[in-house]
């Protein structure tokens, strides 16, 4: 799916979709009064997979739907490597690059993806379709070296294997 993000300036409000409220409306149900907050995590999901990244403006929108702190949703969506607060590729590999990963050739994995597609760590193609980061453990440290891409992993990474992902996403045949 093709996302238009030139309309997620962080001046901008944005406005969420009737469905969209409805998902949050059910997950804030789930919690005790006075407990919204506990929401965010699943509403940021939400809101980045409607539109590709979490801007500034859209954090803005999630904190004034919990009736929280913009600063509050900042830090969540900073903390955690799932989240992008900057545009991104149409599909994002994420690297595992602690002990168990690094032991058994991520950073190889990681300096063939970067060579591969042309890219450094934090950086998406001239075609959109790929960026590469980094994170902080997977938690499939018996299936290392291993790459997350949305909610799939692709475990026990070789350069081979890699080839095989790149050319399957670019032709959309790994389904997320």
């Amino acid at each position: 799916m093709k996302r238009d993000t030139t309309a997620l300036s962080s001046a901008e409000k944005i406005s969420f979709s009737p469905e969209m409220k409805s998902q949050f409306e059910e997950i804030v149900q789930q919690f005790p009064d006075g407990k919204e907050k506990s929401a965010l995590i699943r509403i940021l999901h939400i809101v980045q997979t409607e539109f590709g990244w979490l801007s500034p403006s859209a954090m803005n929108s999630v904190a004034d739907y919990l009736k929280i702190e913009a600063i509050e949703v900042y830090e969540v969506a900073t903390f955690y490597t799932m989240f992008h607060v900057n545009p991104v590729g149409t599909h994002v590999f994420e690297v595992c690059r602690t002990g168990p990963c690094m032991l058994l050739g991520s950073d190889h994995i990681i300096s063939y993806i970067e060579d591969k597609l042309k890219i450094k760590v934090g950086e998406t193609t001239t075609d959109g379709a790929f960026t590469l980061k980094t994170a902080e453990c997977l938690g499939a440290c018996g299936y290392a070296p291993v790459l997350q891409c949305k909610y799939k992993f692709h475990e026990h990474l070789t350069k081979e294997k890699v080839d095989i992902l790149i050319d399957a996403y670019r032709k959309g045949i790994v389904e997320n």
